[in-house]
């Protein structure tokens, strides 16, 4: 944060924060709110969570100590942070509950089915900012979208955008959960917003869903158990216990934010940038096995998918064809990645044959497919 610091008698506070919100909503954000830095008992929830282990390999939750924290220690100066929404439920998606219900379709959690969300909303940040500048003259901030050490839950529920729900993912009760949340870091002493108020209740919708229990409590979540985890930050080998439970999803789960009660009252984005691309909304399992390298990276360019490479994409289509019904078409396309160059790959592929009754030269092995 480089700008100065000085006071600014000629602006009304509450009359810039007024315009601030009402600024976002015009740039595309769906609710923007302030708060200041005072994290303390968030930060006593992180601590307790990395004692537990349960970032499991995230070592970049742990790398930064109490600038996640602190936002002042991150980027000194700042003094409140302007906290935006922008929601992406895709319009005319497949419906979720009916893809999950086919085990030949990849069920890809919907924030990922369009465009990768970080770019653009790091440019409406920016333009959100020029027009604050144009109001006060320089300012210091700095703009956020997961891409560095932020609480960004945290500090939306302290703006008022909502309450972390027992999933641990922010709601609002006018939007439920579909949506992404992005910061500007400030040092303008702006008004702040009444904190989110929790309306979860005794419901405990999203616990009993989690296929793989990994809400192992009201506020709490083992991330070494969730299947976004799995699919997405673990680097090697999926663990066998949880194969059998990820079922078809194959980048991310949503499970907990289908049952939750409060996305009755969520809408489609009208952003066309979060619209589904190339059919992933209900693509063909043996479809998406069969692109070779050179077609995930040219399909997936632009998607947050991308960042998890070619190879982990095969590892966890293998385990969703390990889950699938069998039949002629998953076996022929497990085979014929059963020599893929990736040892990770194979071994994922060797498992979901094995499922299947299957062994690596294509004859029926000792291993019978257990029981669902």
């Amino acid at each position: 944060m480089t700008a100065d610091t000085v006071t600014r008698p000629h602006l009304d506070p509450a009359a810039l924060a007024a315009d601030i919100r009402r600024w976002a909503v015009e740039l595309g954000f769906s609710a923007a709110g302030i708060a200041d830095t005072d994290l303390a008992e968030h930060e006593a929830r992180l601590l307790d969570w990395l004692d537990r282990g349960w970032h499991g390999e995230m070592e970049y939750m742990a790398r930064h100590g109490t600038r996640r924290s602190r936002p002042a220690e991150l980027v000194p100066g700042t003094v409140r942070v302007i906290s935006v929404r922008m929601d992406y439920r895709p319009p005319g998606a497949a419906p979720a509950e009916s893809v999950l219900d086919d085990g030949n379709r990849a069920y890809i959690s919907r924030y990922a089915l369009g465009r990768d969300y970080h770019k653009l909303m790091r440019n409406r940040l920016q333009r959100l900012a020029d027009r604050i500048k144009a109001a006060t003259g320089p300012f210091g901030y700095r703009a956020f979208v997961d891409s560095a050490p932020v609480l960004e839950k945290a500090l939306a529920e302290k703006a008022g955008l909502g309450w972390i729900g027992k999933h641990t993912n922010l709601l609002s009760r006018e939007a439920g959960s579909w949506y992404f949340l992005g910061e500007l870091y400030t040092d303008l002493p702006l008004p702040v917003d009444a904190p989110g108020e929790a309306h979860c209740g005794t419901c405990t919708a999203c616990i009993e869903a989690c296929p793989t229990r990994a809400i192992v409590g009201p506020y709490q979540l083992d991330a070494r158990r969730c299947i976004s985890y799995h699919t997405i930050e673990l680097q090697g080998p999926i663990p066998e216990e949880f194969r059998p439970l990820i079922g078809n999803r194959i980048y991310g789960c949503d499970d907990c934010q289908l049952v939750c009660p409060w996305n009755r009252f969520s809408q489609p984005t009208e952003l066309a940038d979060f619209a589904a691309r190339h059919g992933l909304d209900a693509a063909s399992l043996c479809d998406l096995f069969a692109w070779n390298e050179a077609e995930f990276l040219a399909r997936m360019e632009g998607s947050a998918i991308r960042r998890i490479g070619h190879e982990r994409w095969l590892r966890n289509i293998a385990v969703a064809l390990g889950n699938a019904p069998t039949s002629e078409a998953v076996v022929s396309a497990l085979r014929s990645r059963a020599a893929d160059p990736s040892a990770l790959v194979r071994e994922h592929v060797h498992w979901a044959l094995a499922r299947h009754g299957q062994d690596v030269a294509g004859h029926k092995s000792q291993v019978t497919r257990p029981s669902k």
